[in-house]
């Protein structure tokens, strides 16, 4: 059915027009997969069937419906890259529309054209300027990034423009994130989709949530301190800082309680708990596993924090490659940026192919990053961002040790 023959499109689309600040409710899921070689069957190809080979994108599909707990009358905007994931667009639609939330079609990332059967909306926001575009999102409640999109996009950066404004929210599904021990991308292959898909549909979320809350009221108060067998020994304090949980709860009613960006960024699988700590009190240091810096590996490589700026670095082997990209970072680059610490059990380092699945979300997985981190409430600005992970850190809050060795410990 064409955008303008439902009713309530039409009041959405009318009172968007007449009254451009108000946060009248739509939704964007933002979806994303490799671009198909030939462009020419984009349309057509958009809507495949999945093979045996591909993740069940039907479940995917009723899992971020669910997650995103849409309510009638809410907008849904799909923003695509072409390719394996295509049969994802067909479901996602059928099912917002079975929600009772209205279905304003999709747009390919770039913003140069609708994609699938078109609609009005998708249609008014191709080859938009970036001011005018953010205008015309400003009124989506969701974003949900699907398979590799990411902020380069005209679209996805035009939303986060629009979360930076206190609006909307958006779901982060980008069935990627691997990582080999090095830091090294890892490419998708069929033991990720096996794992994100398990994780996806079967994380016990309610648990999640409260071991989440848990660890947060933990935090608050006491001395975070992060070790490794390596020689990481980081200590910090959040204060007040806002803590994001990501609890798979994409809910308007949590983007109502949204303290910064990354609040408003719900990624699905979930897992993760995340935090600028204040600046000040990051002492100590960070020993890396060999990592990769430049396209060259560093051996041995330990920075040195003072007030949550890196005042020394050291290694055994790749000392210029770090430190060239410290320089061209700039201030954001030699500055403590989060600490995230893995929840989800389903997301955990494999026993029998050690890599790192989903950004470190997985149980025990320990995230410490350099850069930018207004995005989480603190107040280092730049714009880079470099992420670490470590799987054999102890965390311990004040005397409690919650992670052992990378094993998150009952609590």
């Amino acid at each position: 059915m064409a955008l303008m023959q439902n009713p309530e499109t039409r009041r959405f689309l009318g009172l968007r027009r007449k009254l451009p600040a108000a946060p009248i409710h739509a939704i964007t899921l933002i979806a994303a997969a490799s671009w198909l070689a030939a462009t020419a069957s984009v349309a057509d190809s958009m809507f495949a069937t999945a093979t045996p080979q591909q993740p069940d994108v039907e479940a995917i599909a009723e899992q971020i419906l669910r997650r995103a707990a849409l309510q009638e009358g809410e907008g849904v905007l799909l923003v695509v890259r072409p390719g394996r994931f295509d049969g994802l667009v067909a479901q996602l639609r059928d099912g917002v529309r079975s929600a009772g939330a209205i279905d304003l079609g999709a747009i390919l990332a770039s913003g140069s054209a609708p994609a699938g059967d078109p609609t009005e909306f998708a249609s008014s926001l191709v080859r938009l300027p970036r001011a005018p575009l953010v205008e015309a999102l400003s009124d989506v409640d969701l974003a949900v990034m699907l398979p590799d999109t990411t902020p380069a996009d005209l679209v996805y950066s035009a939303m986060q423009d629009v979360l930076r404004q206190g609006r909307g929210r958006t779901i982060h599904f980008h069935w990627s994130g691997a990582y080999e021990l090095s830091g090294r991308v890892r490419q998708a292959d069929a033991s990720i989709d096996a794992l994100y898909q398990h994780a996806l549909s079967t994380t016990d979320y309610e648990a999640l949530a409260a071991t989440q809350r848990r660890f947060d009221a933990a935090m608050r108060g006491a001395e975070i301190r992060i070790t490794t067998p390596a020689g990481t020994d980081l200590r910090f304090r959040i204060g007040d800082r806002p803590v994001t949980h990501q609890n798979g709860d994409a809910s308007a009613a949590r983007a109502q309680r949204a303290l910064n960006l990354i609040d408003r960024e719900i990624e699905l699988p979930a897992g993760a708990i995340r935090v600028a700590p204040i600046e000040e009190t990051v002492q100590g240091t960070i020993a890396f596993p060999p990592s990769m810096w430049n396209s060259t590996i560093a051996e041995g490589l330990v920075l040195t924090f003072s007030n949550g700026v890196v005042v020394s670095a050291a290694a055994d082997v790749g000392l210029e490659a770090a430190e060239a990209v410290l320089r061209r970072g700039g201030v954001s680059a030699r500055s403590f940026r989060e600490f995230a610490l893995g929840f989800n059990p389903l997301l955990a380092i494999p026993d029998d192919d050690l890599w790192i699945p989903h950004y470190g979300y997985g149980a025990g997985v320990v995230r410490l990053s350099l850069g930018d981190n207004s995005e989480l409430g603190g107040n280092v600005g730049g714009g880079f961002v470099r992420w670490n992970f470590f799987i054999d850190a102890t965390v311990a809050v004040g005397d409690v040790i919650w992670v052992q060795d990378g094993e998150l410990l009952p609590r």
